[in-house]
């Protein structure tokens, strides 16, 4: 590169040659800058969602390129959260795209000292039937002074935060309608 190629190529002077005399337009931009295009202009489609981390609700737009998430940004048309979104819901693209994210059901048995994969089928049926277990061998109908509690107080739910009002409320109904009377939820908490 020749010391003139070079020279002519300075942002300053372009800058006091040219019509940006400010430096915030073409007058500081380089050719690589020139031609880059920023990641969501690329997208096949947009997807409104909801971040998944507090019970707040902002309101995200969801990237997608060739069904992949390729970036996620707060809603401006969100009356939650107006376009904002808190350094967790901002890296929220990394909860799809983590090399390390666990994608299947994780299970170790009692005493083993490893982790093994399960089909969501048998772990559901797992959890199923060691409530219903657990429900039926430590159901009260009284308690100690003979009035009628119709309970258990063999399991409890304790929710996370990043469930919403409406996953919350049948939670709590499943629950009650199972007779536990230990429901809570970290948001609350």
């Amino acid at each position: 590169m020749s010391l003139g190629k070079s020279f002519l190529g300075w942002p300053v002077l372009r800058q006091l040659t040219g019509e940006d005399r400010t430096g915030r337009g073409p007058a500081a931009q380089s050719a690589r800058s020139a031609g880059l295009l920023p990641r969501t202009k690329t997208a096949d489609r947009v997807v409104d969602s909801v971040c998944p981390y507090c019970a707040v609700g902002c309101g995200q737009k969801v990237y997608v390129k060739d069904e992949r998430v390729i970036q996620i940004e707060g809603d401006p048309a969100s009356p939650v959260s107006r376009g904002r979104l808190c350094p967790k819901g901002s890296a929220s693209e990394q909860l799809v795209n983590s090399p390390g994210r666990v994608t299947t059901v994780r299970y170790r048995r009692p005493f083993a000292t490893d982790w093994e994969d399960l089909d969501l089928e048998t772990a559901t049926d797992m959890i199923a039937d060691r409530v219903v277990e657990t429900r039926a061998r430590t159901w009260q109908d009284l308690d100690h002074k003979g009035q009628k509690v119709r309970r258990t107080l063999g399991f409890a739910s304790l929710g996370g935060a990043t469930l919403d009002n409406e996953e919350n409320y049948l939670i709590k109904k499943l629950f009650t309608a199972l007779g536990a009377v230990q429901i809570e939820n970290q948001a609350r908490i």
